[in-house]
């Protein structure tokens, strides 16, 4: 149940073979197989081209399994499948698997499936003709006639007899078509002959060798029997129990750690900035959705990062619920506030679990045609993506002790591919995971090739050591700043929301990471006095700051820009300019570059303007001048930037997290145990349940309930109208209405085509249910006999 957790989702399984029942659903088994690694995989493949249950001698035969270590390897793999209740034995020896499993690989080894699946719809008539032409006499029934001829094609060397007589074009014929590769290239080739219609194609179809269609509709197929037998003794299936060598280096914990620390830090001052940028002026989404290019290139600059890392910020922070869209806007939200105060090592656990889960890979920046991609544009979720994430981590740690890989972005794609074979790779990608594998070296996650401390405790979901890693390594909020005579303030780690607003509002950001560098102008220092700033003030805070005297360059440039502050003053009307100096008005008159303004003097000191307030501000401001704007009642006007919040986050976070991003330790201890408490207490309730009648046996020994008693009055009314819906399927629809949760369903349309949705503000109306269709975005109403399947959302 731990392995498989979506089968025990509410409402609770209430007996063992509702359980069993579960666990067979197709999108429950689907669910799990991208979570196994390469040799668990390739055993399933393997026993599901065997077809009907066969025995462990059976399947090690096939994989070329020979020696005491192949088997202990082989047997490993058969107790982690039996742990995800995919493949079990019985007390006979045989091994079952789970039916759905059957249907994840459309030919598995390349291999068609048995002949007796094959004969299906098969007269008697034609099975004798079959065996006469082998040889065999034919016994009386159809049934024996079917045994008989899968007997002596399940011999190896019957076949190969067989096949040694048929002539030279048949022979070709089979050859190619039992060769693993031919599904492959089969697949990319247009225009070639069906096998049934190829010369040769008739003298294999009388024996048995190849089977079509009664009507002759389709191609001919191999059966798996053969196939096998004309590949020979000496071919196997692939079994790859140990992961590809990889390059390593000897790798000092400390160095690792050392590493780790320097990447997490950057990445924390990034994101610091990003998130800063975004809260001044909010980035601007496409009308197609996202954040495009060219906006990506402003919050960049201002923010002083990379693409990558740009990207990988916007992505967790929207997610995390510290950025949400708003109309054409996507600004911070009040959660950002909260957040922005915290100490660097209490803020990046909350990017960093979020990164984990996040179902997509927020540095991928182009498509497969190589074009640019927008950020947070929406895209669907990608499950192989955090299956890249969990693999990349889970092989960093199954690396030797105090050892690191050589070149992660080379050595370490073929040990996630090993992983997690079905994660996804990027278009991008010029080595398997590179992306990937960038981005957990961008976050601490990789250091020097190994997994870190913060990389340990992600993998083993432990936000209490994530969080305690996270403040040893990144040191406490930098509160002050060097500042220095050529008019730059370095603020070395990762500078505090205190330090980072009074030097954004008075100087430029340069460059950020590690050490960000502000420089201080004329402009920027405008720029605060225009917000309402006095030079007192200004003067003050920043020798709060500072980590020595104030240097003098910089005291006399707020002295000089205060000096030359609002000696020109700008009034409404269209608008009016006047000032205490005569002589500076005449001047602003006979500029040269200002007559477009149409200035006209009305007086010694006053003149007006034929342009609006804000464009002879700014023209004036242009030529070097210093105007301030009034206000209607003669006020200087403030220019302070108005600061935008999202009303709320969307999405809305994951779970409810203290104002340091992540659980409260005792919360989340308190979770795991009542966690691991409820699942043993479950499990006692299933094997204390009453026995159960078992149905005809579908799902390969497993029995399931037979029970149709409903425990509410939702089950009762849905069992009356949808009679073909399982009790499980009943349950789980009745508790989605009842709970107002969200489900999917398989549903049948009046035109009879098959669709599978998601639906959301669940209303019962027998025999209808109404609710919101995420496939069509819309409200719709759907029949309760017409749904044939029920799933969690």
């Amino acid at each position: 149940m731990a392995a498989r957790s979506d089968a025990v989702s509410l409402p609770e399984p209430r007996s063992v073979g509702e359980l069993a029942d579960r666990l067979q659903r197709p999108r429950s088994v689907a669910l799990v197989l991208p979570r196994l690694a390469l040799p668990y995989l390739q055993v399933a493949e393997a026993l599901a081209a065997l077809g009907a249950p066969s025995t462990r001698d059976v399947l090690a035969n096939l994989l070329g399994v020979a020696d005491k270590e192949g088997a202990r390897r082989l047997d490993t793999a058969l107790e982690v499948l039996a742990d995800h209740a995919l493949v079990w034995p019985d007390g006979h020896g045989t091994l079952h698997m789970a039916a759905p499993l059957r249907q994840a690989w459309d030919a598995p080894l390349g291999l068609e499936r048995p002949l007796a699946e094959l004969l299906t719809g098969v007269t008697s008539d034609e099975l004798r003709g079959m065996l006469a032409a082998l040889g065999v006499k034919p016994p009386g029934t159809k049934q024996q006639r079917l045994t008989n001829l899968v007997d002596h094609h399940s011999d190896p060397d019957r076949v190969a007899a067989v096949v040694a007589q048929a002539p030279a074009a048949t022979r070709r014929l089979l050859q190619r078509l039992a060769d693993p590769e031919y599904r492959r290239r089969q697949s990319v080739m247009f225009g070639a002959p069906e096998p049934g219609a190829e010369p040769g194609a008739r003298w294999a179809l009388d024996r048995g060798l190849l089977v079509q269609d009664r009507h002759r509709y389709g191609p001919a197929r191999m059966p798996a029997q053969v196939a096998l037998a004309l590949r020979g003794p000496d071919w196997h299936a692939p079994f790859d129990p140990v992961p590809p060598l990889a390059r390593l280096l000897p790798v000092t914990t400390e160095e690792v750690e050392r590493e780790a620390a320097a990447a997490v830090t950057a990445f924390a001052a990034h994101a610091s900035s990003v998130l800063s940028v975004c809260a001044a002026e909010p980035p601007v989404r496409l009308k197609s959705g996202g954040v495009g290019v060219r906006e990506l290139v402003r919050v960049g600059k201002a923010a002083r990062c990379d693409e990558t890392v740009l990207r990988v910020v916007l992505e967790t922070a929207y997610a995390a619920g510290l950025l949400a869209r708003e109309g054409d806007l996507v600004p911070v939200t009040e959660a950002y506030d909260a957040w922005a105060e915290l100490e660097p090592g209490e803020r990046i656990p909350l990017l960093l679990r979020t990164w984990w889960t996040l179902p997509l890979t927020p540095a991928q920046a182009r498509d497969e045609e190589g074009k640019s991609l927008p950020a947070l544009a929406g895209t669907p979720p990608c499950d192989g993506c955090v299956q890249a994430r969990h693999g990349l981590l889970t092989a960093a740690a199954d690396l030797p002790a105090d050892r690191g890989v050589r070149q992660a972005s080379e050595d370490l794609g073929s040990l996630v591919a090993w992983h997690r074979p079905l994660a996804d790779e990027l278009p991008q990608d010029k080595t398997p995971f590179a992306t990937v594998i960038r981005e957990a070296e961008l976050l601490g996650v990789l250091a020097r090739g190994a997994l870190s401390g913060i990389g340990a405790a992600l993998l083993a979901d432990d936000a209490e050591n994530l969080l305690a890693g996270t403040r040893r390594l990144l040191p406490a909020a930098t509160e002050t700043a060097l500042i220095g005579a050529d008019l730059t303030a370095v603020a070395t780690g990762t500078p505090s929301a205190r330090l980072t607003t009074l030097l954004d509002s008075v100087a430029d950001r340069e460059t950020g990471g590690t050490a960000s560098v502000w420089r201080f102008s004329p402009g920027s220092v405008r720029r605060a006095l225009d917000a309402g700033r006095s030079p007192e003030g200004i003067t003050a805070d920043l020798t709060a700051v500072a980590a020595g005297p104030l240097p003098q360059p910089l005291s006399y440039l707020i002295a000089d820009t205060a000096r030359r502050h609002g000696h020109v003053r700008l009034a409404p009307a269209a608008c009016v300019i006047h000032g205490e100096e005569p002589a500076l008005l005449a001047e602003l008159t006979v500029h040269r570059k200002l007559a477009a303004l149409g200035l006209r003097q009305l007086a010694p000191t006053v003149l007006v303007s034929r342009t609006p307030l804000d464009k002879t501000l700014a023209a004036l401001r242009a030529e070097g001048y210093a105007p301030v704007a009034e206000t209607a009642d003669g006020t200087v006007r403030i220019e302070k930037a108005e600061q935008r919040r999202a009303s709320a986050p969307v999405p809305s976070p994951r779970v409810a997290r203290d104002t340091a991003g992540a659980q409260r330790p005792a919360a989340r201890r308190k979770r795991v145990r009542e966690s691991a408490d409820g699942l043993r207490a479950l499990a006692v309730r299933l094997r204390e349940s009453p026995a159960t009648s078992p149905a005809p046996d579908p799902y390969n020994g497993i029995p399931f309930d037979t029970d149709t008693d409903t425990d509410t009055d939702t089950e009762e009314i849905i069992t009356g109208y949808a009679s073909g819906l399982s009790l499980t399927d009943v349950r789980q629809l009745a508790h989605a209405i009842d709970a107002g949760q969200a489900i999917t369903i398989e549903y049948v349309a009046a035109s009879g085509s098959h669709t599978v949705r998601s639906l959301s503000d669940l209303e019962l109306d027998p025999p209808y249910l109404h609710a919101w269709c995420h496939l069509r975005n819309d409200e719709r109403v759907f029949t309760l006999s017409r749904v044939r399947g029920v799933m969690p959302a």
